[in-house]
């Protein structure tokens, strides 16, 4: 699995753990829905700004983000 794809899986599955929407998540930390979609689909590359935007937002460490998914 390349690197967007792992960190769009635990983008999702962390995400998902909080019991949130992409459109819930997405308004409530000011990142576009569609923007969200295509991290975890593995089709965006997001600059290391908005990795950690996002791992704050799920109030993770940024590695938790790229860890590996067994």
């Amino acid at each position: 699995m390349d690197v967007r794809q792992r960190l769009g899986a635990n983008l999702r599955r962390l995400r998902r753990a909080k019991g949130m929407g992409q459109e819930k998540f997405a308004l409530e930390f000011g990142i576009d829905r569609t923007y969200i979609s295509g991290i975890e689909r593995g089709a965006r590359n997001p600059t290391i700004t908005v990795v950690q935007r996002l791992a704050d937002a799920l109030e993770v460490p940024i590695t938790e983000l790229f860890a590996e998914i067994e």
